[in-house]
């Protein structure tokens, strides 16, 4: 590289880098504002307190989950063509976590406080159970990274993937048991929920891989092999229909309880944004739309399909999580079925929720702070992911 190019290159990442710590700056302004005005400056409330930074929240932490997956296929399934992919898995897993426990953290409000559950952890609480999963997520994606980057470790990177593997499934199940365990809203406390969480986590990383994928071949004027891109793009379809089935199973099995019916008819026919963003949102652009992008004759091999498909899986992803969060807590809990509960609490009113600047802001915030992660661990430890195609083609592991 000449030195005009590596100027050029150096330019780009402090613009990007730059852009990302902006991005980040203000989110962590958003949260010192609500910190200081407490959250009456928010649209939350006492019924719904989980509001619009939870939502970014959870899908930075699923999504982290779910894009290890890549790594794993190849240190612990042997898929050759996922290994080379392995440390950009693991970058993105590290800061996506990262991004997502401090956007919840300052959500929250009183930050320090982090230290009393850090040092008194109630292991009868699922919130307990976090305090542990989340932080040995960390550890174990730092030791898996260094076993990948350095050659005298590599013998222990299988090792090391398959306790990423198995920790990672228990981290998603944690998470998804927040709600599933809980018995003081309507949506919640469904054996179902953890294993969709799991899905999605599959499908939602998958996505983020891709499109991150994407624009660092496009920054370095490489192109993805036709049959890699294939495989990755099927996967990313099965693992979108299997979100699918999960979801339908979950609301079908509500369907199925009476206690269920009322609150399944407020979210997908009666609850205003919510059956918008559940049908229009989650089903068709972020399902059967990118199914089509990936699988129609004309459409699928069409550049810049895949990440389209990718983008809309995003965006899909964001509203299934606001209805699932938001709409879950704007319909009351049904204490007496069949009977009309009222009192100065506005027990058994629908709530509702319309989110602050604030809290949108503390959102973009974290996606900016994962966004300035992955570009300075970039630049600084050179993960893009590169095939030696004819290898590849001599070991058959393109056409396995």
């Amino acid at each position: 590289m000449d030195f005009a190019a590596k100027r050029s290159e150096t330019t780009k990442f402090y613009l990007l880098a730059g852009l990302g710590a902006l991005v980040s700056g203000i989110g962590i302004l958003a949260a010192l504002f609500m910190e200081h005005h407490g959250h009456s400056v928010t649209g939350m409330n006492n019924q719904i307190v989980w509001g619009l930074p939870h939502v970014f929240a959870i899908f930075l932490v699923v999504a982290a989950s779910g894009v290890l997956n890549v790594a794993s296929i190849g240190s612990v399934f042997g898929k050759v063509v996922y290994k080379s992919r392995g440390m950009l898995a693991g970058l993105l897993c590290f800061s996506m976590l990262a991004a997502g426990l401090l956007v919840i953290l300052l959500d929250l409000g009183r930050a320090d406080r982090i230290m009393v559950a850090a040092t008194h952890v109630n292991l009868t609480s699922v919130f307990g159970w976090n305090m542990i999963l989340y932080p040995g997520m960390f550890g174990i994606v730092v030791v898996y990274l260094w076993t990948l980057m350095e050659k005298r470790m590599y013998p222990y990177s299988k090792p090391a993937g398959f306790a990423a593997f198995i920790w990672r499934l228990m981290l998603t199940t944690g998470t998804g048991s927040i709600f599933g365990f809980l018995v003081t809203r309507q949506a919640y406390q469904s054996a179902v929920i953890a294993p969709m969480f799991i899905i999605m986590s599959f499908a939602w990383g998958m996505a983020v891989f891709m499109i991150v994928q994407k624009v660092m071949y496009l920054w370095n004027g490489m192109s993805l092999h036709p049959q890699i891109r294939a495989r990755l793009k099927n996967l990313l379809a099965v693992f979108v229909a299997a979100v699918f089935y999960f979801v339908a199973v979950y609301h079908l099995t509500n369907i199925y309880f009476a206690k269920e019916v009322e609150f399944e008819r407020f979210i997908l026919l009666d609850g205003g944004i919510f059956p918008l963003l559940f049908w229009g949102g989650w089903l068709l652009v972020g399902t059967v739309l990118p199914l089509v992008l990936i699988f129609a004759p004309g459409v699928s091999n069409t550049p810049g399909s895949v990440t389209l498909a990718s983008l809309l899986v995003i965006v899909g992803a964001f509203c299934q999580l606001y209805v699932f969060i938001i709409g879950g807590e704007a319909f009351p809990l049904e204490i007496f079925p069949g009977m009309t509960a009222t009192s100065s609490f506005f027990d058994g009113r629908i709530d509702s929720y319309a989110p602050s600047l604030p809290e949108f802001l503390l959102g973009v915030g974290g996606l900016g702070i994962a966004f300035t992660m992955v570009v300075v661990g970039v630049r600084v430890l050179k993960f893009l992911p590169e095939d030696n195609i004819a290898k590849l083609e001599a070991a058959g592991a393109l056409a396995d």
